[in-house]
């Protein structure tokens, strides 16, 4: 699995640009990023080349951040690729909570970032239908 920073970011002008400042101060790469608000509150996710220092950068912005572990997986960027790999969570019964896509691809395969009801099972039977799930240091690649 891979790391994920989730961000809680109050919904008011400037709070975004605050944080994301404080990740290019520290020289923090966003890999992949998805945001989400409500009148009151955003949430952001990211993939980052630091979670650690991510965390600390942002908690220092007295914004709360964890760190949790997300599934990724590469598809090959064609037509029906990536139903084939939900279709393997439906058939065992795994509910898709979110997910988002990385910018970039990693050898030509599209990256998808994909939190379940069931991280543990998902990247099990994922794995065993036949999908690449990437790791920590696959995501390093990009």
């Amino acid at each position: 699995m891979v790391k994920q920073i989730t961000v809680f970011i109050e919904n008011k002008p400037g709070r975004l640009m605050e944080m994301l400042k404080a990740l290019a101060k520290n020289d923090i790469d966003i890999k992949a990023f998805s945001l989400a608000d409500t009148t009151e509150f955003g949430i952001a996710r990211m993939i980052v080349s630091d979670e650690n220092a991510a965390k600390k950068a942002i908690d220092d912005e007295g914004v709360v951040a964890r760190i949790c572990n997300i599934i990724t997986i590469a598809v090959p960027d064609e037509p029906g690729a990536l139903m084939k790999a939900l279709e393997i969570l439906k058939n065992n019964g795994i509910s898709i909570e979110y997910m988002y896509a990385f910018a970039e691809k990693l050898d030509g395969a599209s990256v998808i970032a994909i939190r379940t009801d069931n991280q543990e099972l998902a990247d099990e039977t994922l794995s065993k239908g036949g999908v690449k799930v990437l790791n920590q240091s696959d995501i390093e690649k990009l």
